[in-house]
């Protein structure tokens, strides 16, 4: 079997890029390993990733699934003081800030219809496990082995590979991209579920939340929960803690998370009312990790398949649906001839991607060690724009904003034992 590029993965990253490689009229296929709808976390949308989906053309597709609109995010601080609301903004030509809104989606219905979208553009999908790479004589990937659900091995000969694996970093595993190296935020797990009987907020509640919004509950470091509505009856609630804390609970994971819930924050414990558990209580390590090179001649990771970093202010499905499209670039500069002689042809498209996490590095890291700071420098005119620009996900540029400049000096400050024990 023969492509152009063998995507591994059919989640978002997989299948924003087949999309975008499509509307460059480059041949994929998908090869993914499980089925699909499944439950995933990264319900959460910034108002760039929603700017994503409708430049992939799905703004009609979204609408058929009512998905709840968000207008800001909520931050409450520990026993629900210091609080700061950041809103959805965007940006217009005359660079000015303008209100705007993005969605909450459930991933299960999110992702599989992206899915079916590849489907009805003829981009193929195929049902195993990647194993190994093929390479050619020079050494360059050419394909993938994998298994179907038979457990024959097979091949896709493809002129490229993509990595859309996520945290399996597929590869980085077969050697071929760089080493996985573990990030600042190493030792953290997520216990989730899906709830009815959720109080959601009022309209104008606390001044600017909206009933649909996403809220977030700070205990304290690394230790903070979620509230995101994904329908008109389901709210997705999650607690992140130490991976060490949970397991010197002794609590089952249903257990810990109800446990949590009544006790984290008092903002959360109010909004609980009736709430029912849906969904089976899950769990899911929220480490962080980085490969440098993670493109060359042959192949090319997107999204979480090289680089995941806290995911607190919902910025990972930003991060990805963007790298789709600027993959999708990169990947026809490649294949038309433009870049494919360099030594390295993909060094603007790993350049890019570094630069928006790189920014966003900096907000988490002081946001962690400095939240009282944090809290009040969101709120001070003179850096509200910029933090309003970076949780929106514009976050690609070379001269940050003036907020990035000032968290800079504090990040400089973090001693390296306490960036060590997150």
């Amino acid at each position: 079997m023969k492509t152009q590029v063998v995507i591994v993965g059919a989640g978002p990253a997989g299948t924003g890029l087949a999309i975008s490689l499509k509307k460059q009229g480059i041949e994929s296929i998908l090869l993914e390993k499980e089925s699909f709808p499944r439950l995933h976390v990264g319900e959460s949308m910034t108002g760039e990733c929603g700017a994503s989906v409708r430049a992939l053309g799905l703004e009609q597709e979204m609408a058929k699934f009512h998905y709840p609109v968000k207008w800001g995010t909520m931050v409450y601080g520990t026993d629900g003081r210091n609080s700061f609301y950041v809103p959805v903004m965007g940006r217009n030509s005359e660079d000015s800030l303008f209100k705007q809104s993005t969605w909450q989606v459930r991933r299960a219905d999110f992702d599989k219809m992206l899915l079916d979208v590849c489907e009805d553009q003829g981009i193929k999908t195929i049902k195993g496990m990647a194993t190994d790479v093929l390479r050619n004589e020079q050494g360059i990937p050419c394909g993938v082995k994998y298994k179907n659900g038979d457990g024959e091995e097979l091949e896709i000969h493809a002129d490229m590979v993509a990595d859309a694996s996520g945290q399996n970093t597929f590869l980085s595993t077969k050697g071929v991209a760089g080493k996985r190296t573990m990030g600042k935020y190493a030792k953290q797990l997520a216990v989730f579920s899906h709830f009815e009987g959720v109080v959601r907020p009022t309209p104008g509640e606390d001044g600017q939340l909206m009933t649909d919004d996403t809220i977030i509950f700070y205990q304290k470091r690394n230790h903070w929960a979620w509230m995101i509505p994904i329908n008109d009856k389901l709210v997705s609630v999650g607690v992140v803690t130490p991976a060490e804390y949970f397991r010197s609970s002794r609590k089952s994971m249903k257990d810990f998370l109800l446990s949590e819930m009544m006790t984290l924050n008092p903002e959360l414990t109010k909004r609980l009312g009736d709430a029912v558990m849906v969904e089976d209580a899950h769990s899911c390590a929220n480490y962080s990790y980085q490969i440098h090179e993670f493109a060359g001649p042959g192949y090319i990771c997107v999204g979480d398949a090289h680089r995941f970093i806290d995911p607190i202010f919902s910025l990972g499905m930003h991060f990805t649906l963007v790298e789709c499209r600027k993959a999708a670039d990169a990947i026809a500069d490649y294949l038309g001839g433009k870049t494919a002689g360099l030594e390295q042809p993909f060094a603007d498209y790993m350049k890019f991607c570094e630069l928006g996490m790189d920014n966003v590095q900096v907000l988490l890291d002081v946001f962690w060690s400095y939240p009282f700071a944090f809290s009040l420098y969101i709120k001070d005119p003179k850096y509200r724009d910029g933090f309003v620009d970076l949780f929106a996900g514009r976050c690609y540029v070379e001269d940050p904003p003036a907020c990035i400049k000032k968290l800079r000096g504090l990040q400089a400050e973090i001693p390296d034992a306490e960036m060590a024990a997150a």
